[in-house]
């Protein structure tokens, strides 16, 4: 089955490029946010190509005023994987690792847009994420990441918001490996579904470095992937494998007030610290929706529409478990400090022992770290 991709000198395997290994559940996603300094504009991007699936679906999302207006759509591809286009939006590879655009046309929805992502600096290649439930892969992936600044407009409502480099900056990654997408498994593990993940990732941008720090944990609080990078805006990334993280917990559950990251590299030490406000919900972009899963089939094209009210939203429900939050940070490094800003992504099912939390979603105790 020959495609436009296959015109590219990019194959990975003897097989042509519509077809990714044999895997059912292989992805190929691309995310991104932007945000304004004082928290006034955040916006969302979720687009993913699911090959042995044959979709293609993506999502949009705004928070603004109180809001978060969000615009789903998917598609099947027919083999297409370069026909970056569901629905009203699409994505631009304009400069390859430098520079990308995200647009939506007109649609009946609140939502268009023009933006255009501009690279801070190189990306950095995350370590692989591998993590089996018995003998099967639950996810196997790798990732990229890059902050970057934002340039064009959005229109929500037929109000124009321009976006400009130097008030809106934000984080892109590129995912891609295997990840439960599409319908659930039939005959899941005999050791059972998924019932304990504990992630954290902080992107963050401060005037003269981009930061990112993440770490997966076990039920025991032990580290499984784990890391931080520094990366200079001029200059080489230095990665740090001695990373420690001490959370201090809003009261009553799982959400997380403010963060410390403590950093090491044999040679170097760092600081970086980041205190949480408002939520972001990533059901917005699919993560754990009922209906608009990542992968999910629904028909040749679908396009649809939720605004989310956050004085009514319920912020404990089980399905808005994962967030990113806006958070003001601070970088102490190479005796400097800087003040920047970014999210702490939180998603945290199940028990987590130093952070107290034993069952699938009871608080974490104010007082663990």
């Amino acid at each position: 089955m020959l495609t436009k991709a296959d015109d590219y000198p990019v194959h990975q395997t003897a097989e042509p490029i519509a077809f990714s290994g044999t895997d059912r559940n292989f992805y190929d996603r691309f995310f991104f946010n932007g945000m304004s300094a004082d928290g006034s504009l955040f916006f969302a991007v979720a687009f993913g190509v699911y090959p042995h699936l044959d979709i293609m679906d993506c999502a949009v999302n705004i928070v603004f005023e109180g809001h978060q207006y969000i615009l789903r759509a998917s598609k099947h591809m027919a083999s297409e994987r370069l026909d970056l286009t569901v629905g009203p939006v699409s994505v631009e590879i304009v400069a390859p690792l430098k520079v990308l655009r995200v647009q939506v046309a007109a649609n009946d929805g609140p939502i268009t847009a023009d933006l255009t992502f501009h690279a801070r600096h190189q990306p950095v290649e995350e370590p692989r994420f591998m993590r089996r439930i018995g003998p099967r892969a639950f996810m196997d992936y790798t990732r990229m990441t890059q902050n970057g600044a934002w340039s064009g407009t959005l229109t929500l409502d037929g109000q124009k918001l321009q976006v400009t480099p130097d008030h809106v900056l934000g984080t892109r990654d590129r995912s891609w490996g295997v990840r439960p997408v599409g319908a659930p498994d039939s005959q899941p593990p005999a050791q059972g579904t998924l019932s304990q993940f504990y992630w954290l990732w902080t992107p963050a941008n401060f005037p003269d470095f981009a930061v990112f720090a993440h770490t997966n944990d076990d039920a025991h609080g032990r580290p499984w992937n784990r890391r931080a990078v520094i990366a200079p805006l001029a200059g080489d990334a230095v990665e740090f494998e001695t990373v420690e993280v001490v959370a201090d917990w809003r009261p009553g559950g799982r959400r997380i007030a403010s963060l410390s990251w403590h950093l090491s590299d044999g040679r170097e030490t760092a600081e970086l610290r980041f205190e949480t406000g408002l939520h972001f919900y990533m059901s917005g972009l699919g993560y754990t929706h009922p209906d608009w899963g990542h992968g999910t089939d629904h028909g040749p094209l679908a396009v649809a529409h939720e605004v989310l009210e956050f004085k009514t939203v319920v912020d404990a429900d089980p399905r808005l478990m994962h967030v990113q939050a806006l958070s003001k940070a601070e970088l102490r490094f190479r005796g400097q400090t800087q003040q920047g800003f970014g999210v702490v992504e939180q998603f945290l099912i199940g028990p987590h022992a130093p952070s107290g939390m034993k069952a699938l979603f009871d608080p974490a105790n104010p007082q663990a770290v």
